[in-house]
C-alpha cells in the first residue's frame, strides 16, 4: 500500500475526501486556492504542496476540480504534476470532465510513464463525508487494482468500468439519470402543491412504489424545509450536463430531455440560483406555476 498521496482540490467533495484519506493513515499533501480549506487539512495533519512538488514526492495524486481546464492546468500546465512526476506515478482524476479531455490528459501522462485513471464520483457531499461514494473508474486494470485500497477509503462502491474515458462517460450517464429524476420529481411536486395536496403525506404514500428512488428520499425532505444549501451545485451540474450534450453530439446521440434540462439550469443560473443545490431545480417549476412546495 502506498502512503504518499497528493490531493488537488478541496471543495465541497474534495475536502471531506481528503480528511477521510488522512484519517486512514496516508501521508497526505494538499493544494487548493482556498487557504481556509488548506489550513483545515494542515490542522488535521496534512502538509501543503504545489502540483509540481506533489509530482516529485507523491506516489498517487488525486485531482478533484470543477472543469477540464482546471485539471489540464494542474496536470499538464506550467509547474504542473507532469513537470516533475516520474514513471510509476499514478494520477487519479476524480473530477467530472469531458471524456475527450480526460483521454487527452491520460495520453500526455503516458508519454512520461505516468498512469492515469478517470474516477468521478456520485453521492454528493453527505457520502463524501461518510466515505460511501460510488466511484466509476476508467483505466488499466492493474493500475486500478494497485490503488483500490485507497479508493475503498472514500467509496462504498468502486467499479472499473473500462479503459480511459469510461469512468467519466459513466458519470455523464449518471448525471442524466440523477438530474432528470430531480426534474421529473419537481414537476410532480409542483403539480401536487398547486392542487393543494399535503406534499409530505404524498411523499410517504409514493416512496415505497415505483416512484420511490434515492433521489426522492434525498431531495424531498430538503425541499420541504426549503433547504437548498449545495451538496451538488446547480452551476456544476450545468457544466456536467453541457458535457453530456457535447459528448452526445460528438457521437451522434440525440438527448432531447437532457437538452431541455440544460436550458432549465441556465434559467436558474440567470435567476441567481447558481450556488443552490440541484434540488433547487424545483424553483424553476414553482416560478412558472406561482406556487411553493413546502411543509403544510
Amino acid at each position: 500500500m502506498t502512503h504518499r498521496v497528493g490531493i488537488i482540490g478541496l471543495g465541497i467533495m474534495g475536502k471531506p475526501m481528503a480528511l477521510n484519506i488522512l484519517r486512514a493513515g496516508y501521508d497526505v499533501k494538499v493544494n487548493d486556492l482556498n487557504v481556509d480549506s488548506v489550513n483545515t487539512l494542515i490542522e488535521a495533519g496534512a502538509t501543503a504542496a504545489s502540483p509540481a512538488e506533489m509530482g516529485a514526492t507523491c506516489d498517487i495524486i488525486i485531482t478533484m476540480l470543477p472543469a477540464s481546464k482546471h485539471v489540464e492546468q494542474v496536470v499538464t500546465g506550467e509547474n504542473g504534476v507532469l513537470e516533475t512526476a516520474t514513471a510509476g506515478t499514478i494520477i487519479i482524476d476524480m473530477s467530472s470532465i469531458s471524456p475527450v479531455a480526460s483521454v487527452a490528459i491520460a495520453e500526455l501522462a503516458a508519454q512520461r510513464g505516468v498512469d492515469m485513471l478517470d474516477a468521478p464520483v456520485s453521492g454528493g457531499e453527505p457520502k463524501a463525508i461518510d466515505g460511501t461514494l460510488s466511484i466509476m473508474v476508467g483505466g488499466k486494470e492493474n493500475v486500478f487494482e494497485s490503488v483500490k485500497p485507497l479508493l475503498d477509503v472514500i467509496g462504498a462502491s468502486v467499479t472499473l468500468v473500462g479503459k480511459n474515458g469510461s469512468g467519466v462517460t459513466a458519470k455523464l450517464a449518471n448525471q442524466i439519470i440523477v438530474n432528470l429524476n430531480i426534474a421529473a420529481m419537481s414537476e410532480a411536486l409542483t403539480l401536487a402543491a398547486k392542487a393543494g395536496i399535503d406534499i409530505e403525506k404524498m411523499y410517504h404514500a409514493i416512496r415505497g412504489g415505483l416512484a420511490g428512488s434515492a433521489v426522492l428520499d434525498a431531495k424531498v425532505p430538503l425541499i420541504l424545509d426549503r433547504n437548498f444549501v449545495a451538496g451538488g451545485r446547480i452551476d456544476i451540474n450545468l457544466k456536467d450536463m453541457t458535457n453530456v450534450m457535447e459528448t452526445a453530439h460528438d457521437i451522434g446521440v440525440p438527448l432531447p430531455l437532457s437538452s431541455q434540462l440544460v436550458e432549465i439550469f441556465h434559467a436558474l443560473k440567470i435567476d441567481g440560483k447558481a450556488a443552490d443545490d440541484h434540488g433547487g431545480i424545483i424553483q424553476y417549476y414553482e416560478k412558472l406555476a406561482h406556487v411553493e412546495v413546502r411543509k403544510v
